[in-house]
């Protein structure tokens, strides 16, 4: 990472006035860049925001603050893009745990998620978010998901794609249970109508097949570790467990390579969430991780339910802790491979789910991907300059014309990733939000 340093010589305490949220004019003075187009610091500068847009970056010497526009103070700051959750969950638009959901997701310096379980709601809902009549990130959705349960046959499967394509979904969820047949069927509707198909691996397809069909992310590392076992491999008797960790025992690591390899060819990129599979499967008690500070934001009946889910898991017959070890060290090194190898990587945790609180567990699975091997910078490129390629939109990096999601952090991320979650302030499509605004959002739902 390179620091460049600009001179600066300017009072900025005049021009610091009352928050005005919906001001159209925000200058950050005296603020650290954190562009995300390239692994520097730029010190010093300051960032005009107009109608939701970086309109100016320079120096604080050379850029004049408009008369009326709102200052932010980013002395010993840093700002960056702000991020993207790749795999989450929304509620119905009608939900009374919208709002909470989505205020945790924001005040985490969430920007933007990408929703793997649409509804019909959601279309307007997308819209609402968009043009600001409802608080919370940019929303991409999915339509409801093709199935096991609801899909029957492939004409099925492709009219089903239809439908959803044509109501303006932005791409078709896949979950397990499809036949070889249907799911060929769904593949080949979108890519006829361009419309992206993500998510789950079927058993009955398999990770390789799924590549040479298209696929535009796998979720979870699904079918990957199968994919990995030698050739008529059984030891395991038919029990892989959750997302077939029980297999990792009998796998090959040496075939790592050549799947990520694989995946990088196709241009099939991968959401690990890989903190969704830790929380479930490590040896971490389901005590230690009901007590941690985030849970207070979630009702305590779901705090008790996931609690319930880890116990229920770690209690199944054959179910083998020392194995589940294996497993995520295994994932860790898949992970690292297919981030050596080209194939791209999206940051995504699976939220709400099991000890998952939205927003915390983004910043949870950023921990992870730099503990299996990326630098700060490039697993920040996942939920930034990654996300916004991957899904086509003007956000993503800290550049002039770029979309004005960002987030104001009292420390340097590239640092230490653990700065990530020292956010002084968010900026939602313009809309300047301070941490105590923020966490004035959160204060009511809250339990002590």
């Amino acid at each position: 990472m390179r620091i460049i340093k600009h001179r600066w010589a300017l009072v900025i305490v005049a021009l610091l006035g009352a928050e005005a949220s919906l001001a159209e004019m925000t200058a950050f003075v005296n603020v650290n860049v954190v562009p995300m187009s390239s692994n520097t610091v730029i010190a010093a500068q300051t960032v005009l925001v107009e109608d939701g847009i970086i309109s100016a970056i320079g120096s604080v010497d050379e850029i004049r603050i408009p008369k009326g526009a709102r200052a932010v103070d980013g002395t010993d700051r840093y700002l960056m893009p702000g991020l993207a959750e790749m795999h989450a969950h929304v509620p119905a638009a009608d939900s009374r745990n919208l709002d909470r959901d989505f205020s945790l997701f924001v005040a985490n310096g969430i920007t933007t998620i990408r929703g793997m379980l649409g509804k019909p709601s959601h279309l307007a809902l997308r819209q609402r978010l968009l043009d600001g009549e409802l608080f919370g990130p940019r929303l991409i959705t999915s339509g409801p998901s093709l199935n096991g349960r609801t899909v029957q046959g492939a004409p099925d499967a492709r009219r089903q794609v239809r439908e959803q394509a044509a109501a303006g979904y932005d791409f078709i969820k896949v979950h397990p249970g499809l036949s070889a047949a249907e799911f060929t069927a769904l593949a080949e509707t979108a890519n006829e109508l361009g419309i992206p198909f993500a998510g789950h691996v079927p058993v009955a397809v398999g990770v390789r097949a799924a590549l040479e069909l298209n696929i535009a992310t796998i979720d979870h590392l699904d079918g990957y570790l199968v994919s990995l076992l030698p050739a008529h491999s059984y030891e395991s008797g038919g029990y892989g467990g959750f997302f077939d960790i029980m297999l990792a025992a009998e796998l090959d690591p040496q075939q790592i390579s050549e799947i990520a390899a694989a995946t990088a060819a196709s241009g099939t990129w991968n959401v690990p969430t890989q903190v969704l599979i830790e929380h479930r499967v490590s040896a971490t008690p389901a005590s230690e991780l009901q007590n941690r500070a985030e849970m207070k934001y979630m009702p305590a009946e779901t705090v008790e339910r996931w609690f319930a889910t880890k116990q229920a898991l770690l209690s199944e017959r054959d179910f083998d802790p020392e194995v589940a070890e294996l497993a995520i060290v295994l994932r860790r090194q898949l992970i690292l491979a297919l981030h050596e190898a080209g194939a791209r990587l999206l940051l995504g945790s699976d939220a709400p789910q099991v000890f998952n609180v939205p927003g915390y567990s983004t910043h949870r699975e950023l921990q992870v991907l730099v503990a299996s091997g990326l630098t700060t910078f490039e697993a920040l490129q996942t939920g930034t300059t990654a996300a916004a390629e991957f899904l086509g939109t003007n956000a993503g990096s800290l550049q002039v014309g770029k979309d004005a999601d960002l987030v104001l952090l009292d420390a340097n991320p590239l640092e230490d990733i653990e700065n990530s979650r020292r956010i002084h302030g968010v900026m939602l499509r313009g809309r300047w939000l301070s941490g105590q605004a923020l966490q004035e959002r959160l204060e009511k739902y809250r339990r002590d």
